[in-house]
């Protein structure tokens, strides 16, 4: 009975193969699914702005290198491709010479050609009467020689009398001595043309030889303008493969820029802190000094606190209303020059274009008022900005907003001279911007921007020194 009871309870922890199967499938499944499930787990894991921007701004700092040194590769190659071009031109012009030389040459070979071939002509006919004029000769010494040979019986008899026979010997020998000159004449006649013929010769084998170098020249010249285009073709798909990189590596630069600048997620009216956190990344974009810009941004609206006390009423005139008490204002805005980009501007950005505060007129400084936002910027500057804040921000810029005027301010500097960081370059920048001028009428703006910056660089350095502590 207890034997039976012992085999019961053994039956009972004896698991079942079924069982094993689902615990063993189970495990497996698990041993699968956890690396991916702790994967998971590490791409949820938020990661601090901070780490994330200096992590961005040492790889921006590289690419900024990378765009160096490609736009180092481009300049040497376009400066290849114009030393390319340049030889091939002169290769060009040289080969159209030889060419023309060469048709020259050929030209004077022929005209040399039918000279040796009239010289030659007249050499044989000059033989041809040398063969006559012998054969003359020759009958004239027979025939003096026969008279001389006479008997004086025989003269007697052939002659009436004697002096006839003289006359006629005086003659035959008068005609030898013409026909002596004569042969000896054209004798001259043919080493002259003997001489001609050898000349021309002469002349026409230095001429083909000089024919034969040119064409070896222009052979040559040929080949060589054919391995500069070749190189030329290689220089220019690097070219074009250096401004493909220069392209990509620009954009990814934008890329990390707009990153960067979209970490500082700040409200408006930011501390100080806040600010200068922007003005310190913009000055990696812009090459602005965090100082001045915050000097400016001070001098216009308190970096974000004063951004205008008028509402615009009418848009035809441009008069307005104090945005505290309703009190009329007039020249809130320029109707010419700021009504309608203001007007577009607020329809954008879907804000009421007469409930939105722009600045008053300064009656100290006379004009009109109608600037935006924290850095103040009239309606149609701010048209002219606000691609270029684009271009970076890849969003639609908005005036009111921190981090766009902060750029567009910013980058208005740097278009003045302010990326100089010298005390006259920064001064001109900051009285164009409050003026567009830098007559000295205004320069109470100047010296206090100035002034300003030198405050903010000395907070800046201790906010640095904090940092490191």
């Amino acid at each position: 009975m207890k034997q039976r009871k012992q085999r019961k309870q053994r039956k009972k922890r004896k698991m079942s193969p079924k069982v094993l199967k689902l615990i063993l499938l189970v495990i497996f499944i698990s041993a699968l699914l956890l690396p991916k499930f702790l994967l998971l787990a590490q791409e949820n894991q938020t990661i601090d702005p901070i780490e994330e921007r200096q992590q961005l701004e040492e790889e921006l700092k590289k690419i900024e290198s990378e765009l160096l040194k490609i736009e180092g590769d481009i300049t040497k190659t376009e400066a290849e491709k114009k030393t390319l071009n340049n030889q091939i031109s002169l290769l060009k012009s040289q080969i159209s010479k030889l060419n023309l030389q060469i048709q020259q040459g050929n030209v004077m070979i022929k005209d040399l050609t039918l000279q040796v071939t009239d010289t030659e002509n007249s050499i044989i006919q000059t033989s041809s009467k040398i063969d006559g004029s012998r054969q003359k000769l020759a009958n004239i010494l027979r025939t003096i020689n026969g008279e001389e040979q006479k008997s004086l019986i025989e003269i007697l008899l052939s002659e009436k009398n004697l002096s006839g026979f003289f006359d006629n010997l005086v003659a035959l020998e008068t005609l030898n001595l013409k026909n002596r000159e004569l042969l000896e004449d054209i004798k001259n006649l043919k080493l002259s043309l003997e001489g001609q013929r050898q000349s021309l010769d002469e002349e026409k084998t230095d001429l083909e030889k000089v024919v034969t170098i040119q064409t070896l020249q222009r052979k040559e010249s040929e080949s060589v303008k054919k391995d500069q285009e070749y190189f030329l073709k290689l220089t220019e798909a690097e070219y074009q493969k250096y401004l493909k990189e220069k392209e990509e590596t620009q954009k990814k630069a934008q890329e990390i820029r707009s990153r960067i600048f979209e970490l500082i997620g700040v409200p408006e009216a930011p501390t100080f802190g806040e600010a200068y956190e922007i003005a310190k990344s913009l000055e990696k974009i812009t090459g602005v000094r965090p100082a001045l810009l915050l000097a400016v941004l001070t001098q216009e609206s308190n970096i974000g606190k004063n951004v205008g006390q008028c509402y615009l009423r009418d848009p035809k005139t441009g008069d307005g209303v104090v945005v505290y008490n309703g009190k009329p204002v007039s020249k809130v805005m320029k109707p010419s020059r700021d009504i309608e980009p203001f007007l577009q501007i607020t329809k954008e950005l879907g804000r009421d274009p007469y409930n939105t505060p722009v600045s008053c007129p300064i009656p100290s400084v006379g004009g009109y008022g109608g600037a935006m936002g924290p850095a103040q910027f009239i309606p149609s500057t701010w048209m002219i900005y606000r691609d270029k804040v684009k271009q970076i921000t890849g969003q639609t810029p908005n005036p009111w907003d921190i981090k766009d005027s902060f750029l567009a301010a910013a980058l208005y500097l740097a278009d003045y001279g302010a990326a100089k960081q010298t005390d006259d370059a920064e001064w001109k920048a900051a009285m164009i911007y409050f003026s567009g001028t830098t007559n000295t009428k205004y320069r109470f703006y100047g010296d206090s921007v100035i002034k300003i910056a030198s405050q903010y660089e000395e907070d800046i350095q201790e906010i640095e020194k904090l940092a490191k502590i």
